[in-house]
C-alpha cells in the first residue's frame, strides 16, 4: 500500500464518523445559506508578481510535527497582512493535525479566498468544504481514478467552489485538463513515496494550457525558489512548511510575494 492509499484509508474512516453526525442534505443546506464563495481563479491569476497561497499546517507525514499552531485564525490573518492571495487550511486529522474547526476559524477572520486542503474523494467532502466556508477545494488526481476526477470537479462547481486539481505527471495533467480544471497545481512531492523533486514543476509546466492558473506546490523554501517557479511559468505557489517554521508569517509571505518584483 502506498503512502497516499494509507492516508485515504484513514480519511475515509474519519469521514464515516462525520457522516453519521451530519447528513449530506444538511451540508447542502448550510452551503446554500453561506455567503457566496470568493473567486479563486481571479485571486490566483498572476500579473506583476507571483501569487502566494500560504498554508496553515501543523504536521506532515514526511516531517512529523512542524509547528505548534494554537490559533489558526491568527496565523491566517498574518498571512493576509503579508499579502497572501489565499490561505490553505489542512483539515486532515491523522497525519496533518488539522480539522474543520481550523477552516471555520480561518474563514471567519480573513477576507481572501480559503482553500480546503485535504484528501477529498467523495462529494460529501466537497459540500462539507463549502458548508465550512471554503472558496476552493483541493482535488488530488492520483487519488481520483477514472470518472471520479471529472465528477468531483463538476460537483465542486455545483457547490460554488473553485477546484484546484493537483497533479504530479503528464498523464495527470491531461486528465485535469480533460476534466475542465481552471486551476492546476503541480506537486513536486510524489504522494505515493513522499519524495520531493523540485524540478517537477519546470518539467511539466509546458504541458498545461496558458489559459489555466498554474500553481507550484511543495519544496518551496524561500524567495529564490519562488522566483525559479515564476520564471518557469507559475502563476502561484503554495507554501506551508517554510512559513509555519519561520516564526514571522507576515514578513515571510511578504518576502515570497516580492520575489519577482524588479
Amino acid at each position: 500500500m502506498s503512502v497516499l492509499e494509507s492516508i485515504v484509508d484513514g480519511v475515509l474512516a474519519d469521514l464515516a464518523v462525520r457522516r453519521e453526525r451530519v447528513p449530506l442534505e444538511e451540508l447542502r443546506e448550510r452551503a446554500a445559506a453561506a455567503p457566496a464563495a470568493l473567486d479563486g481563479v481571479r485571486a490566483l491569476r498572476a500579473d506583476a508578481e507571483v501569487r502566494v497561497i500560504a498554508e496553515v499546517k501543523r504536521a506532515s507525514p514526511s516531517a512529523g510535527l512542524l509547528a505548534d499552531i494554537p490559533d489558526a485564525a491568527a496565523m491566517a490573518r498574518a498571512y493576509q497582512d503579508g499579502g497572501a492571495a489565499a490561505v490553505s487550511v489542512l483539515t486532515e486529522e491523522r497525519r496533518f493535525g488539522g480539522g474543520l474547526a481550523d477552516l471555520d476559524a480561518v474563514r471567519a477572520h480573513v477576507r481572501i479566498p480559503v482553500l480546503r486542503k485535504d484528501f477529498v474523494v467523495t462529494r460529501y467532502q466537497v459540500w462539507e468544504a463549502r458548508a465550512h466556508g471554503a472558496d476552493l477545494v483541493l482535488l488530488i488526481a492520483a487519488a481520483l481514478d477514472g470518472p471520479r476526477l471529472p465528477a468531483l470537479v463538476a460537483e465542486a462547481r455545483a457547490a460554488g467552489l473553485t477546484p484546484l486539481v493537483e497533479v504530479h505527471d503528464a498523464e495527470e495533467i491531461a486528465r485535469a485538463v480533460d476534466a475542465g480544471a481552471e486551476v492546476i497545481g503541480v506537486n513536486n512531492r510524489d504522494l505515493r513515496t513522499l519524495r520531493v523533486d523540485r524540478s517537477t514543476f519546470a518539467r511539466l509546466v509546458d504541458r498545461m494550457p496558458h489559459t489555466v492558473v498554474r500553481v507550484a506546490e511543495s519544496g518551496i523554501r524561500g524567495p529564490e525558489d519562488v522566483a525559479a517557479c515564476a520564471a518557469a511559468g507559475a502563476d502561484a505557489v503554495l507554501v506551508g512548511t517554510a512559513l509555519v517554521r519561520g516564526g514571522r508569517p507576515a514578513e515571510a509571505v511578504r518576502a515570497l510575494a516580492a520575489a519577482c518584483l524588479p
